[in-house]
């Protein structure tokens, strides 16, 4: 127990004093389901600790094993919160909050996360490299994922405006070329695995042992009292099993913060459910960047950032198929455009294989352009009611 609440961070740590909402947050959904605001504020808040010790638990659990499947292992756990959220989502038919969810995954990691990274690491260090090999792949596989991504959308859009198709049939198509498109990126990333762990694992595990004597605290955290393996196990179990139900009851209430509160699914997609749960993966990377660890921090965006959009994405759609549900990769334009041009952002930074903390306050401003405008984005009309303005969901926390 004293373990887990001192984590591995002073960050990490502080996540466990938001342990006594958990309680009140499962008990409330129970106790007064008109709560419904309330219901949604103390999920959220729940998560955190959660995703945290699924964070360090999957960190403690990692360091036992090999250490690539290790980092793979880690950034996969770190993902638990996003693709149950995704598969309640998806069991709940919100298509276009889970649409929403999978790209403000994509760039909450990449752009928010990974400036974090390098902001915090320049604050300590003047300047910060890594290995092309992480972040040269990264950039070339989000590129593909996002072509992977976008082609639903794009053919849905000429088609559409070339209206050589009743809508209808036109959504017939989308919906198997992105079944189609979800398994052809699934392929591409066991292609990657398989490259980090089999083909070309020796190179990482290098670069990794590499980053790990870099460790400017590699002394103090070898000190340090460690979790067993069956004590790793056991908390995840427990907090696999919190997130599971605080997920369940934060995406039931998404409806009413939409429909009563007037915050668009764009706002609610892109920027609430992606940071909640990506939490622990942000703080993991953050640390590693402190530490002068930014191969390993990289491995952690990157590999998040990557799985999201390859696999649990993808995964989802073949999921809602084997429901016999439409879930597609048809986002809309706002949501595609705004992923490209990210993923070419981040591109570019990551070129030189140098980091510093400009380049990582360029990106945390990107994603705060982007959450502005997801924040005042429309959502579609619903029954003919005329959503109100997203303010109205602020100024409802304040009491005004």
């Amino acid at each position: 127990m004293s373990i887990c609440w001192r984590s591995t961070s002073g960050a990490s740590a502080l996540c466990n004093i938001l342990w006594p909402i958990v309680p009140a947050a499962v008990s409330i959904r129970f106790i007064r389901v008109d709560l419904h605001l309330a219901i949604f504020i103390l999920n959220y808040m729940a998560m955190i600790p959660c995703a945290n010790l699924i964070g360090f638990a999957g960190q403690e659990l990692a360091r036992k094993l090999d250490k690539v499947f290790g980092v793979i292992l880690e950034t996969t756990l770190g993902s638990v919160v996003e693709i149950v959220m995704f598969m309640v989502l998806v069991r709940n038919e919100q298509y276009e909050v889970i649409q929403a969810a999978i790209l403000g995954s994509v760039l909450a990691t990449q752009l928010l996360c990974l400036g974090m990274c390098f902001i915090i690491g320049g604050l300590r260090h003047e300047e910060q490299d890594f290995d092309a090999e992480v972040g040269e792949i990264g950039s070339d596989l989000l590129l593909t994922a996002g072509f992977g991504l976008i082609i639903p959308t794009i053919f849905s859009a000429t088609v559409t405006a070339e209206g050589s198709l009743p809508k209808e049939h036109v959504a017939d198509r989308v919906l198997h070329i992105s079944r189609f498109s979800s398994i052809l990126l699934i392929g591409s990333y066991a292609i990657y695995i398989w490259f980090q762990m089999r083909t070309h694992q020796s190179i990482y595990d290098a670069i990794f042992e590499s980053d790990e004597n870099k460790d400017v605290d590699r002394e103090e955290d070898l000190k340090k009292d460690k979790l067993t393996f069956t004590e790793c196990v056991l908390a995840l179990v427990i907090s696999i099993s919190l997130v599971a139900i605080i997920a369940i009851s934060l995406v039931e209430e998404i409806e009413f913060i939409v429909e009563e509160r007037g915050v668009s699914d764009s706002f609610v997609g892109l920027i609430l459910v992606p940071l909640v749960e990506k939490f622990a993966e942000h703080l993991t990377a953050i640390d590693e960047a402190w530490d002068n660890q930014m191969n390993l921090a990289l491995a952690h965006v990157l590999g998040a950032t990557i799985q999201t959009s390859l696999f649990n994405g993808p995964l989802v759609v073949l999921v809602g198929w084997c429901m016999d549900l439409p879930m597609d990769l048809n986002f809309s334009m706002f949501n595609i455009v705004v992923l490209i041009l990210a993923i070419l952002v981040v591109g570019n930074f990551l070129r030189d294989q140098k980091s510093n903390y400009l380049e990582g306050s360029l990106c945390v401003i990107v994603y705060v352009n982007i959450a502005v405008a997801a924040f005042y984005y429309p959502n579609p009309p619903i029954d003919a009611k005329t959503i109100v303005p997203a303010t109205k969901f602020l100024t409802s926390l304040v009491g005004y």
